[in-house]
């Protein structure tokens, strides 16, 4: 059990900077003399690390274990972290953006397959609970902080502080890990089978890329709302920046929230109601966002989309070998990999083009792509249906 929290603490501490440039790039980009919409090419550096990292995490486990390599990865994090702190240009940001999104994609995919093979299905759910425990702590913390008299660049230190306390317990664990991959069988009884299709075969087969859009929308939306929530209501709502940080946080609220309840009631919902559910439920979180409301309806459509958003990516992984059988390895990775497409391509793609436009376009674009999801995966369910 010990263990298994020091892997759930892991997995907060992979939260933590992922919500931490949103909420803190209102004063960034005035900090720092650039415009609103450079937070697109920060976040692109660093989800273009995550999936080059996450490419290649499997040899790298393979030859160091996912002790070694979760260790090593969370060090990295917190030493950009520590880097984002002293950084006075651009320039020094961009490159410290580089171990950040390295170390975050290799910690990702290799506690995510740990966890499938070695744990019950409820703790995927409750993984990602976890993740949404850091993302809604960061951005409080900020505001914390600032309201305190502080700058962005101690919210920057303070998160690296904590990353750092993560990694004392992960040096200590190492032995942990060594033992419970000492095992070949994994948590279904049976030792995994090596023969894999190949990623084209997987990639043919019927329905297969209504799959992959539905892990490309649902990964732009979250990452959309993270990336530029708290820019969206300093711009469209006229909250302060310091107010902003808290209250972005009330998305990664019910998101943690709606995970953990997930979680719980998984045994008595199939994991496609619990997806359709939430795609329903992010929709009207949107619809709530873009009516002319008072500003404390546009906080509520935060916890609304945080909470449909909750269960679909963790219930679609789950749901993967149900529909490709002996193909669900392949097919696990051409699906991390269009989500982490989605999250580097669409997300600062959005901001430069409302930037350019306006803000007030946010709610309709992601409304937009919470439709898309939904008619995915029910066209990929439809396509699906009747496969072996």
């Amino acid at each position: 059990m010990l263990f298994l929290i020091l892997i759930y603490l892991t997995f907060i501490s992979l939260g933590l900077p992922d919500s931490l440039l949103g909420s803190s790039w209102p004063l960034m980009n005035s900090d720092l003399g650039v415009s609103t919409g450079s937070a697109g090419l920060v976040s692109f550096i660093i989800t273009s690390g995550t999936i080059l990292s996450s490419l290649f995490s499997h040899s790298l486990i393979s030859l160091w274990g996912t002790g070694k390599i979760t260790l090593t990865s969370v060090f990295m994090t917190a030493i950009a972290l520590l880097g984002f702190s002293f950084s006075h240009s651009f320039l020094w940001l961009l490159l410290c953006s580089i171990p950040l999104g390295l170390g975050a994609g290799a910690v990702d995919a290799g506690l995510n397959k740990f966890v499938a093979e070695h744990y019950e299905a409820k703790h995927m759910n409750w993984l990602h609970a976890f993740w949404g425990v850091g993302a809604m702590l960061a951005p409080l913390l900020m505001s914390v902080l600032l309201f305190e008299g502080n700058t962005w660049r101690g919210g920057y230190l303070t998160i690296s502080s904590l990353q750092m306390a993560i990694v004392i317990l992960l040096v200590f664990s190492l032995p942990v890990w060594k033992r419970v991959e000492a095992s070949p069988i994994s948590i279904h009884g049976e030792a995994e089978d090596k023969r894999q299709p190949a990623l084209l075969s997987t990639l043919s087969r019927r329905g297969a890329l209504w799959g992959l859009l539905s892990f490309f929308l649902v990964a732009s939306i979250e990452a959309s709302m993270m990336l530029w929530g708290s820019t969206y209501l300093v711009k469209q709502e006229q909250v302060s920046p310091e107010s902003a940080a808290g209250w972005v946080s009330l998305f990664f609220l019910g998101m943690t929230a709606g995970r953990m309840l997930s979680g719980w009631i998984s045994s008595r919902w199939s994991n496609e109601t619990l997806i359709r559910f939430g795609s329903v439920l992010t929709l009207l979180g949107f619809i709530v966002m873009l009516l002319p409301l008072p500003t404390p309806f546009t906080l509520t459509s935060f916890i609304l989309v945080g909470s449909g958003l909750a269960p679909i990516f963790p219930s679609m992984l789950h749901q993967t070998p149900q529909y490709y059988g002996q193909h669900a390895p392949a097919a696990m990775g051409a699906q991390m990999a269009c989500a982490y497409t989605g999250t580097t391509l669409v997300a600062p793609g959005m901001g430069q083009l409302l930037s350019f436009i306006s803000f007030s376009f946010f709610p309709y674009l992601l409304l937009a792509c919470s439709a898309g999801l939904l008619l995915s995966r029910e066209l990929f369910k439809w396509r699906t249906s009747d496969l072996p």
